[in-house]
């Protein structure tokens, strides 16, 4: 958990390798998605899938309302995906970064 901040009595002070650096969260969240763009992607998607999904099946069109909730479960999983690729390119890097150290 970070430090909560004297001043502004916030926690948006975050440490990133013993260092400080002020980071509110909407710099995060676009820090984040500069690192893996496919999962804001992936939710939007999702999010789109859904209620395009629940639209029809307030009209009653039951066929396009299966195809969106099946798109859904596959953004879904193309965001899980990316999360998970994400994750592993991370995991590469820092194992990059140690490898040069030593």
């Amino acid at each position: 958990m970070a430090p909560i901040d004297a001043k502004t009595k916030s926690s948006s002070v975050r440490w990133d390798n013993n260092s400080q650096r002020d980071e509110t969260m909407k710099d995060k969240m676009l820090r984040k998605a500069r690192e893996n763009p496919f999962v804001p992607l992936g939710c939007v998607l999702t999010v789109g899938a859904l209620s395009y999904g629940l639209f029809s099946f307030i009209k009653g069109n039951a066929k396009v309302q299966q195809k969106m909730m099946r798109a859904r479960v596959l953004a879904q999983g193309s965001t899980v995906l990316a999360v998970i690729a994400g994750l592993g390119y991370e995991i590469y890097l820092d194992s990059k970064k140690k490898k040069i150290k030593d």
